[in-house]
């Protein structure tokens, strides 16, 4: 935090809920422009991301908090594939499919695989169904068989998981092997290892007893394997990564991805295999949550620069982050699909409220378009959310609904994310915006009151950092709502370090709360190059009229928004919405 510029400005006054009484000028306080990347995906969701990668890209580009968003069910690890029992190319469980899909690699002479109705596993004989048989005559290669669950609901954190599964050696040798592969998470540069996605792959034959070694981001397990006989193989990831990466946070990756083969250096090899069990010993109730906060905090050391913070996407609804609350794992619905009908993204809302925190609606435009977005914030007062991600793709589109929900006195912070699920360069990620708020700290409750009042801004990290502001006579009013009968007021708006081809846009418009009537927002643009906006600020006089909000904007020379803030609300009577305590000011 030393790194970030300290602002004179306004303190979070204490205000009773519900008082209507608006603040008073508050006293000066030190409030810091902290920077956080409030939407991204850890090893507890169906991404390669993980704790370790996000972490060291926030060290990176001088990011003070992650805000850490795995899928709630996820998390839980809620109906996610809990066996195979190799029966077809497409077997389903729960109605959800699991698919087989088939890959080469080298040269194995007469490589096959077929679902078989015998020999099957003792564990499975008195059962309908199959077994799969994977076969080569020779040559030199391997081949694949690579599973994927429906909505990647194989993916789950290794931190409690084992593995079973049956094989019986049909053909084998030294040089003839079983394959089982697990691809893990990525990680950056640790040890002299590049910064990559590791995996661990068990050799099952060829060996007398069980062996460990680690060639970069790849290690390996030997397994012995008696001929003929059928045999349970029992795998437990995380104490086999401890072992192959000491320095690792083994329990900071999910499985990504798995795959059963057979490999041959010569010799013909045949194999079959039955009856998969993923056993997650830790996932009812509370437990996998329990479970992502002992993981995370194993990196308290590692990455002290940068403040970790636990949220939720919730997932089932149109998803939603949740921040700062107490982190109760909502209820799910079997099969975990998602119901992206308004009523039941409300209900989600209205159950999450007494747990605290603030509630945002996330990537709007996934089953909108623009005008039905703006009619359905107007209209039932966005969905009972405190904020609402703008900074993301179609910005354009989104800024215009921002408009429209200011336009109508909808009190609704305007955040920016990222959605990244891989943890590799958040440069190059598709999405790269970050919010800041202005806060006293990085602690969680005093980010949750900064977003919760509006204190917020949002830059995309790749083209803009610079620090945003809407100021009255030194105070900040950045998210506010001053109701006053002044007829002009001066406000200093803020943009630090602006590109030197970049502009600042200042923009008003009417508050006349319209309605769905007339979405098109009532809007007027005053540019200043850059090169105008001395000492990072510049100064426009306000005439409120009837009603005028005034928020910014910095425009790239290419044209695009690379940074907006959110508005300041400045009416001459109260508004139809009732006004948020900590949205209440008077005039200093």
């Amino acid at each position: 935090m030393r790194r970030r510029t300290l602002l004179s400005a306004a303190g979070a006054a204490a205000v009773g809920a519900g008082t209507g009484v608006p603040l008073a000028a508050p006293k000066p306080a030190a409030l810091r422009a902290v920077s956080m990347a409030t939407h991204v995906h850890g090893s507890f969701s169906e991404g390669v991301g993980s704790f370790d990668s996000h972490l060291a890209q926030a060290r990176k580009h001088k990011v003070d908090v992650v805000w850490f968003t795995d899928h709630d069910f996820r998390i839980a690890a809620y109906d996610h594939r809990r066996e195979v029992r190799f029966d077809a190319a497409v077997e389903p469980e729960n109605g959800l499919d699991w698919t087989w899909t088939q890959t080469v690699e080298g040269a194995p002479t007469g490589a096959a695989a077929a679902f078989v109705a015998g020999p099957r596993s003792p564990g499975e004989a008195d059962e309908v169904g199959n077994a799969l048989r994977l076969a080569a005559g020779g040559g030199n290669g391997t081949l694949w068989y690579a599973g994927a669950a429906w909505n990647a609901t194989e993916h789950a954190a290794i931190g409690d998981t084992t593995l079973t599964f049956d094989a019986l050696p049909e053909a084998h040798g030294p040089a003839a092997l079983l394959l089982l592969e697990l691809q893990l998470s990525y990680h950056p540069a640790h040890k002299g290892r590049p910064a990559g996605i590791y995996t661990v792959r068990y050799e099952i034959g060829g060996v007398a007893q069980t062996g460990h070694t680690a060639a970069g981001l790849v290690g390996t397990v030997r397994l012995a394997a008696k001929a003929g006989v059928w045999q349970r193989f029992t795998v437990v990831p995380v104490d086999d990564v401890r072992r192959l990466w000491p320095d690792l946070v083994a329990g900071d990756n999910a499985v990504t991805g798995l795959r059963f083969g057979v490999r041959t250096t010569g010799p013909a090899v045949s194999f079959v295999v039955d009856r998969l069990r993923f056993e997650r010993a830790r996932r009812q109730g509370q437990a996998g949550e329990q479970l992502r906060a002992e993981t995370l905090a194993q990196y308290a050391d590692a990455y002290d620069s940068v403040t970790p913070h636990l949220a939720y996407e919730i997932s089932l609804v149109r998803h939603l982050n949740w921040y700062g609350g107490d982190l109760t794992l909502p209820a799910f619905t079997s099969p975990p699909r998602r119901d992206n009908t308004i009523a039941r993204t409300e209900e989600m809302v209205a159950r999450l409220r007494p747990h605290g925190g603030v509630i945002c609606w996330n990537h709007p435009l996934d089953v909108e378009k623009r005008d039905g977005l703006a009619r359905l914030m107007v209209e039932r007062n966005a969905i009972g959310v405190d904020l609402i991600e703008i900074g993301r793709k179609e910005i354009t589109d989104l800024l215009w609904v921002l408009d429209v929900a200011a336009r109508n006195a909808l009190f609704v912070t305007a955040v920016g994310g990222s959605d990244d699920h891989e943890g590799h360069d958040w440069l190059t990620n598709e999405e790269h915006y970050l919010t800041y708020v202005w806060a006293p700290s990085t602690e969680r409750t005093a980010l949750v009151t900064a977003m919760r009042k509006g204190a917020a801004w949002f830059t995309d990290m790749a083209r803009y950092r610079g620090s945003m502001d809407l100021r009255i006579n030194g105070t900040s009013y950045l998210g506010g709502v001053v109701v006053s009968a002044r007829k002009s007021v001066t406000v200093k708006v803020v943009a630090t370090a602006m590109p030197p081809d970049a502009t600042l846009e200042v923009v008003t418009g009417v508050v006349d709360e319209a309605g769905v009537a007339d979405l098109t927002p009532s809007t007027m643009i005053r540019p200043f190059p850059a090169k105008a906006v001395k000492g990072g600020l510049c100064r426009v006089g306000i005439e409120p009229g009837n009603g005028t909000y005034v928020r910014s904007q910095v425009r790239a020379a290419d044209g695009s928004v690379i940074g907006a803030s959110n508005p300041l609300w400045l009416l001459p009577t109260a508004p139809t919405r009732p006004v948020p305590d900590d949205r209440r000011w008077t005039l200093s």
